[in-house]
């Protein structure tokens, strides 16, 4: 099975000859720099691009396209050749994306030259930037590696070539960019529409032409094209030609439905985003429009008043209401296609997608492998409360969670709004009457903790993941219950400044041994006591409990702990954490911030729209999760009696 890795992790070679796999979705020019044992670049020698696309042990593409696919010969690659980097930088093409953030996240996959999957590597996070390292494949104690880098410049090649030590990257840079230009006698032109000649005229009504243009009198080879059906009339089973056809789940590419369906959310949530942001432009061009045409009569003095200006006056805010309603018709028909695509996807996805209320965790059994990305919540835009889109992320977690507890979670959640008064009533735990209080914020932060715990517990197979809590005001006994009184806990959290000091060194020492074992290959000389099971810490009512010592080995956790199958999540006021002051600031930066009330904090990576996160509770009064909390630990059980020996190691940091 192919390893799908996250940023900074890295998988060993076993084959010296390998195919690199790219899709990108939109043109790129793909290449390559071989470097030395510090990575520099000797020369632009050391550069492989389409206007030289072969050196040896590499070859790439000679053009710009969505998909590539380079070959690397790790045995003919020169001595001096320790690290190969896999570029790839947007192509300059009219109507191309201007940055990797307007583009499809490009995918990259490295197999064996039969086809064998090895590793995959899909580049997310990307916003203004337009040149970007993939991967590279390391030489390291005469063994080679390949590792997820992702490392994006805005600067574009040049910027990537002089991040790497090449003189004259500028130069270098503008030599790969002319390589890459397109060729008009290189480039397929794309089909005319159906129904419009060559030339952009309408054609002549009737079936089409199958014949070469150039050899009309000879019918092409192959079976006679059939002829057009009746007017009216459909293909069987085609749905008629007056409308859309009917959604169906999971209908986007992938090699698997959890990665159709995968693909095919993150594409509503695309569609969604553009939708709206065009009609959020053809408002606004609307409001311009009524505007000036306001202004242009009242420039006048003579139209100022009397019944010129009144007429004047009405028919600009006429054509102003025209221009709104055709914006709202079309932001309308793309809303009723995607809710009609909604309300087929949401109950056909798997139980890692899905929300508490869905049917699918009633028959929900503990899985035998981990699925590929997880629900956190929903978000939705104010121009369509009833639309929702699944929030989902990637697994294993590439960033930590920060769930907000403080004031400032009070002040959003009471601000005015329809978009707030419908996140209060869809919210799975219902809010007490009135606007929340401090207290019934933090209570929610940590159901919402406990709620997304339990959602990774489930989703992972038995004995592959735990969870851990930091509570030193024991104030979290109650939220906590439900992974206690199941055994996923196996009791409650140790209070007071001993329990954060004897989870955090707990952990630091699992962190720590589990790098050894893997840089070492000696997984066999882990101590029979650790458990090699990912682990998910959660931190509530931070920064209480924790001396400068404490905060230390939290932020050696949080930068460390991935790579090695720890993952944090803190449940805490921002506000109060300011007065450790910098120390603190890396580790909130690189945490996701999420709420446990309806906040609009979120942008998408197209249009940048600030999306509402709703947080994804139970239902209120549900046992759901305690329900499938249960079932994990009836597993959990089954497989400790069957299989002692635990979980393979997570991927080499």
């Amino acid at each position: 099975m192919t390893a799908e890795l996250v940023r900074g992790q890295n998988q060993p070679l076993d084959r010296s000859r390998v195919e690199i796999r790219i899709a990108a979705g939109v043109p790129v020019v793909a290449g390559m720099t071989l470097g030395d044992e510090r990575g520099a670049l000797p020369g632009a020698e050391a550069v492989v691009h389409p206007g030289a696309p072969r050196r040896p042990g590499v070859e790439v593409a000679d053009r710009a396209a969505a998909e590539h696919r380079l070959t690397v010969d790790l045995d003919a690659l020169p001595a001096a050749v320790h690290r190969v980097s896999v570029l790839l930088a947007l192509a300059a093409r009219s109507g191309a994306p201007a940055t990797f953030g307007a583009a499809p996240a490009p995918s990259v996959r490295l197999t064996a030259i039969d086809g064998t999957g090895l590793a995959g590597y899909t580049v997310t996070g990307l916003t203004a930037e337009t040149a970007v390292v993939a991967v590279e494949l390391y030489r390291r104690q005469g063994a080679w590696k390949v590792r997820a880098v992702g490392q994006g410049y805005s600067g574009g090649l040049a910027a990537l070539l002089h991040d790497q030590g090449l003189a004259r990257a500028a130069d270098v840079a503008a030599e790969v960019e002319a390589a890459a230009a397109p060729d008009p006698a290189r480039e397929i032109p794309a089909p005319a529409p159906v129904g419009t000649s060559a030339a952009g005229a309408p054609a002549a009504a009737g079936p089409v032409d199958y014949r070469h243009p150039k050899r009309r009198s000879t019918p092409a080879p192959g079976p006679t094209p059939p002829a057009p059906a009746p007017s009216g009339a459909s293909a069987a089973g085609a749905p008629a030609a007056d409308g859309p056809p009917p959604p169906v789940a999971g209908d986007a590419a992938g090699w698997s439905m959890e990665e159709r369906l995968y693909n095919q959310i993150w594409g509503m949530f695309e569609d969604l985003a553009r939708s709206v942001a065009a009609y959020r432009s053809a408002s606004d061009f609307a409001a311009s429009r009524l505007e000036q045409e306001l202004d242009e009569v009242l420039a006048d003095p003579r139209n100022r008043l009397g019944t010129a200006a009144d007429v004047a006056r009405a028919t600009a805010r006429d054509r102003h209401a025209t221009l709104l309603t055709q914006a709202r018709a079309a932001l309308d028909r793309d809303l009723a296609q995607l809710t009609a695509e909604s309300e087929v996807v949401e109950p056909a996805l798997p139980p890692a997608f899905a929300r508490w209320d869905n049917p699918v965790w009633q028959g929900h059994h503990v899985p035998l492998e981990r699925p590929m990305a997880l629900r956190l919540g929903d978000l939705h835009l104010p121009e369509v409360l009833d639309l929702r889109i699944p929030m989902l992320v990637r697994l294993p977690l590439e960033r930590g969670l920060w769930i907000d507890s403080g004031p400032d979670s009070v002040a959003r959640a009471t601000e005015p709004g329809p978009e707030r008064e419908f996140g209060r009533r869809e919210l799975g735990s219902a809010l007490t009457d009135g606007p929340p209080d401090a207290a019934e914020i933090r209570r929610l932060a940590l159901e919402t903790a406990v709620a997304i715990a339990a959602r990774l517990l489930a989703v992972h197979p038995a004995g592959e993941f735990a969870v851990q809590v930091i509570d030193p005001g024991g104030t979290a006994a109650q939220a906590c219950a439900p992974l206690v009184e199941t055994g996923v806990l196996p009791g409650p959290p140790v209070p007071g400044a001993k329990g954060v000091a004897t989870v955090l060194e707990g952990l630091i020492r699992r962190v720590d041994l589990v790098q050894m074992a893997m840089r070492s290959r000696a997984a066999d000389a882990l101590p029979p006591d650790l458990d090699t099971a990912e682990q998910l810490l959660i931190v509530h009512d931070f920064p209480h409990g924790f001396d400068d010592r404490a905060v230390t080995m939290l932020r050696y956790l949080a930068d460390e702990g991935p790579a090695a199958g720890v993952h944090l999540m803190m449940v805490a006021d921002r506000a109060q954490a300011r007065e450790f002051g910098p120390v603190l600031d890396p580790l909130w930066r690189s945490l996701l911030r999420i709420t446990p009330v309806p906040d609009a904090h979120l942008a998408d990576p197209w249009v940048g729209h600030a999306w509402t996160y709703e947080p994804a509770l139970a239902p209120k009064g549900s046992q759901v999760v305690r329900q499938v909390l249960t079932r994990l630990a009836d597993a959990r059980r089954a497989a400790a009696r069957t299989e002692p020996a635990g979980p393979p190691l997570p991927p080499t940091p």
